[in-house]
């Protein structure tokens, strides 16, 4: 068995971050949010987000019950910085993998961030993937047609400022 964890919309302006789970052998999927918060001042430069994202990894391999010898996949994301040592020195070496997670479970972590935003009232643009620099643009013109949704934006970026 073999667990595979990966990130969504680290890269997007809008929420903080989904760090999902996923077990190819049974479809089990589980995600918990990074709160917006962590992507904004003053946490934002403090790395609180990596913090959060470690303990999330954590939590989620908890709720979904690692098997003892059961492997993990971890996506090369800057966001699992200090969960993938941690990963290493509880887990051993020789079950935590990095690479690239592709297929169901990027799918369904990229379905719930999308979700998350959508409860925001967001409707985000078909061709987002292929199209970052114009999904981010849709998100910053959504988000200035009414300013108090800048509480759902990823502050903390230091070219923000260009744009606002």
């Amino acid at each position: 068995m073999t667990l595979q964890v990966d990130d969504a919309g680290a890269g997007d302006l809008l929420l903080g971050a989904a760090i999902g789970a996923f077990r190819p052998e049974t479809g089990e999927f589980d995600y918990g949010m990074i709160d917006v918060s962590m992507f904004q001042p003053p946490r934002f430069c403090k790395k609180a987000y990596i913090a959060k994202a470690t303990q999330l990894v954590f939590r989620l391999l908890e709720r979904m019950e690692l098997g003892c010898g059961e492997a993990v996949e971890i996506c090369p994301s800057y966001l699992f910085e200090e969960a993938v040592p941690k990963l290493r020195s509880s887990l051993g070496e020789n079950r935590v993998k990095v690479l690239a997670i592709r297929g169901r479970a990027q799918e369904l972590v990229e379905e719930a961030y999308l979700n998350e935003v959508r409860k925001l009232g967001y409707r985000p643009i078909p061709e987002r993937e292929k199209r970052r620099a114009k999904s981010f643009f849709h998100m910053l013109q959504w988000v200035k047609r009414n300013p108090n949704r800048f509480k759902y934006a990823k502050t903390g970026w230091p070219r923000l400022k260009r744009y606002v």
